[in-house]
């Protein structure tokens, strides 16, 4: 595996050895021994699979309790997955990192604790897997608003995406709980 830094430290890129011939193709898409030096944790508590059509935006979620870690992945189209800094005390707070995730790229993102995630589907449907450090503690999740124009993230999408009602009413960073 080639593991890549992104501007914001702790948040990584990570691109699998894929072998590949007329049969199809194999990847080690987690390996404990490879990512753990990076600082990718060896535990991994749940495993979240989701699929969502095109221009459907999903976040940007955090826990304030909880934490969760990421490592994310799609196996069938492709997202623009994003991480933004929620943690009050780092250089990079309200920072955000944004990758292209793939079935053709096979890329896959490590999110660490203390940031907030999306993501918004750029092909007809996406099919995206997570693991996650922690269990999903829906008293302390939070959501920052996809548009808040103190992160201007630079969504690849015209137009509005479709939301679910906690990402349309959810709040801009400056009014969030964020990390201390």
């Amino acid at each position: 595996m080639n593991v890549i830094r992104t501007a914001i430290p702790g948040v990584l890129a990570i691109e699998p050895k894929v072998f590949g011939d007329q049969r199809g193709f194999f990847y080690e898409s987690y390996n404990r021994r490879v990512l753990e030096p990076h600082g990718i944790p060896g535990e991994f508590v749940q495993d979240n699979h989701s699929r969502s059509a095109k221009n459907v935006l999903r976040g940007l979620h955090y826990q304030i309790r909880q934490p969760q870690g990421k490592l994310v992945r799609v196996v069938a189209g492709a997202v623009f997955d994003v991480a933004v800094d929620v943690r009050r005390s780092s250089p990079s707070f309200g920072k955000w990192v944004g990758e292209t995730l793939s079935a053709d790229n096979r890329r896959m993102l490590w999110i660490p604790p203390g940031f907030a995630h999306g993501f918004v589907v750029i092909s007809d449907y996406a099919e995206f897997l997570y693991k996650a450090t922690d269990y999903w503690a829906p008293e302390y999740e939070r959501t920052i608003i996809w548009n808040d124009p103190d992160l201007a993230i630079a969504w690849p999408i015209s137009g509005a995406p479709t939301l679910a009602a906690k990402d349309a009413s959810a709040r801009r960073l400056i009014e969030a709980d964020v990390f201390a």
